[in-house]
């Protein structure tokens, strides 16, 4: 079994912030991925199940200790994501 340590947050602006921070339910859109140094894998995976710019993305809930998984829809997809894994995808609002 491999651990993998938590990567380090991306810094929130006043109109981005990760998909692991996003608010239940809110039509965003993805911005980027940025997968952290100790798990360089993530950014293609995310990116080829549908994590890429311009996507329409809703985090449709939260795992109810601890909120982790959550659970996120992509297209017409959906995935159970790590907070770790969702906090590699920063989002902004749809407009």
């Amino acid at each position: 079994m491999r651990f993998i340590a938590l990567p380090k947050p991306m810094k929130p602006t006043h109109s981005h912030t990760t998909l692991a921070d996003a608010q239940i339910g809110a039509g965003m859109l993805v911005h980027a991925v940025q997968a952290p140094a100790e798990a360089p894998e993530w950014g293609p995976w995310l990116e080829q199940i549908g994590f890429v710019p311009g996507e329409p993305v809703r985090l449709m809930a939260r795992a109810a200790l601890g909120g982790d998984p959550l659970v996120v829809r992509i297209g017409h997809s959906t995935f159970a994501l790590r907070k770790a894994e969702a906090a590699c995808i920063s989002v902004h609002a749809a407009t």
